[in-house]
């Protein structure tokens, strides 16, 4: 059967509303929740780990909830099939279904070890930057109420791209090129245990599939690098 394609605005509104969602979950609920004990006296060191590891959890939650379906299990295993071809691929083997099948799922780079990276390094920057955020919105004049809520919100969403900055650098620059090291293995651990629930097993029609995008991908480059071989050839 044909599958269904989204158009331009069912693609949009499922952004935004993902986007929505991601907020919600991994943000407003953690950041109300440290609101909420605030309000008991908790201090703000307690209140950011907290907030932190509320946050990690939820995630936790979601990830082993969707995994349970069966869509996102064959999913999983496509991302599996990824991983084994990426590390055949690495290890200089011939990109062959039953050779790329002897290679491990998980990988140092994947896409869910950063995300956990993320969640690990926002604990530390946000506990550490706790009291001077509280001193940049008390400059601001509001104290107490909603608006003082949604400023501190604020100030975790435009942290992000800093903490994932510094995550990238961690997992993908830094562990990507040294997957062997044993700080590595020990600073990665957490998120190498988490992509266990993130990719499944996958069969040798996964495999395969995977392989032929890697071909794709392969052979882009290196038309690419032939322009640019032949663009420097004409400039000199």
């Amino acid at each position: 059967e044909e599958e269904e394609k989204l158009d331009d605005k069912e693609m949009a509104l499922t952004i935004t509303v993902s986007v929505l969602l991601a907020v919600l979950l991994f943000v407003v609920v953690p950041t109300g929740a440290m609101r909420l004990l605030q309000d008991r006296g908790v201090g703000p060191v307690a209140l950011n780990l907290v907030e932190g590891f509320l946050r990690l959890g939820i995630f936790l939650l979601y990830i082993g909830g969707i995994s349970r379906q069966q869509e996102i299990q064959r999913v999983f295993q496509y991302h599996g099939a990824e991983h084994k071809t990426i590390h055949c691929f690495e290890h200089g083997e011939s990109l062959d279904p039953e050779v790329a099948m002897r290679f491990p799922r998980l990988h140092v780079r994947c896409g869910t070890a950063f995300i956990i990276m993320v969640m690990l390094i926002a604990i530390f920057v946000y506990t550490a930057l706790g009291q001077p955020i509280n001193a940049l919105v008390d400059l601001t004049g509001v104290t107490e109420g909603p608006l003082r809520f949604v400023l501190i919100m604020l100030t975790r969403i435009i942290l992000l791209p800093l903490i994932a900055g510094v995550s990238y650098e961690v997992t993908v620059k830094w562990a990507g090129t040294h997957p062997d090291n044993k700080l590595v293995r020990i600073i990665l651990w957490p998120g190498m245990q988490m992509q266990r629930l993130t990719t499944n097993p996958p069969d040798e029609g996964m495999i395969e599939c995977a392989i032929a995008a890697m071909n794709i991908v392969l052979a882009r480059e290196e038309l690419e690098a032939r322009k640019a071989a032949r663009q420097d050839g004409a400039g000199q």
